[in-house]
């Protein structure tokens, strides 16, 4: 058994503290049962409220811990990646800080997982910034979302507003004060009378789009706890959001090895 001592820096529950260290939430289950998690000393079989400067210890074999990442491709200039749920792009946890050399060009919400690029270096990284800002590359999503929704290809125009106070986005139909214009493709794979599984595709990418988008239609991604429902979440037993970026595609990006190129890689729940 592998022990471990951290100072937990904010108040929070130990399932969540230790699913950023890359356990699954049966696995945290699993240690709690097992009393290999300790508060401050004292063994707790609870997911306890922790609050900032306490010391939590935990007990593992290797094998409990999951992958941060998988490598899909890489050279001299990039890397083509598939992120875990729970793992931050930036930070000092952060792909960026544990990829050699990596550099990010886009984001990922530490709770989505999916393919991402990252660049070796400057010249790189700005090739492909200039990329997505012409928008010669494409991510496409996979959601499973609440209710039913069957929709082929349709596009939803809509106004996304920052609200920076409460860590969040609001859409409207109309634009209003301090709003960006987005719009968002959707296309159902599967329609279910509880939930229905959707490729997304961003033509505009801002902050959350997706996540705050499909809750503004009516159908939130299950287990989003930000722009869902705690009471559905629970009911579909999710604490993380089910949505993945399962695709990139390049247009001419004038990076080695990308040109054109396209990579995908589904998530484990991804069932159809």
């Amino acid at each position: 058994m592998i022990k471990k001592e951290i100072i937990v820096e904010k108040d929070r529950k130990i399932v969540n503290i230790l699913q950023d260290f890359g356990f699954s939430f049966a696995d945290v289950s699993k240690m709690l049962r097992k009393k290999d998690v300790k508060v401050d000393g004292k063994p707790t079989k609870e997911n306890v409220m922790v609050t900032a400067g306490t010391k939590v210890t935990f007990f593992y074999t290797p094998d409990m811990l999951q992958k941060k990442y998988d490598i899909l491709f890489e050279n001299e200039d990039a890397y083509i990646i598939y992120k875990r749920v729970g793992i931050e792009v930036e930070g000092e946890k952060g792909l960026e800080k544990i990829l050699p050399n990596a550099i990010a060009v886009h984001r990922l919400d530490r709770n989505t997982e999916g393919v991402m690029v990252f660049a070796k270096n400057t010249e790189c990284a700005k090739k492909l910034i200039t990329a997505f800002k012409n928008h010669a590359i494409h991510k496409f999503y996979i959601a499973e979302i609440v209710g039913n929704f069957d929709v082929k290809n349709k596009t939803y125009k809509g106004f996304l507003t920052k609200d920076s106070e409460n860590a969040l986005v609001k859409i409207s139909p109309q634009k209003v004060k301090g709003s960006v214009e987005i719009e968002t493709k959707v296309n159902t794979i599967k329609a279910g009378v509880q939930s229905s599984l959707v490729e997304v595709e961003l033509v505009t990418g801002k902050t959350h789009q997706i996540r705050a988008h499909l809750a503004y239609l009516g159908h939130p991604i299950i287990g989003d706890g930000k722009y869902g429902k705690n009471e559905i979440n629970k009911k579909f037993q999710q604490n993380h959001q089910k949505l993945a970026c399962f695709r990139l595609k390049f247009d001419f990006v004038d990076v080695n090895g990308l040109n054109f190129a396209e990579f995908v890689k589904k998530p484990k729940w991804y069932i159809f």
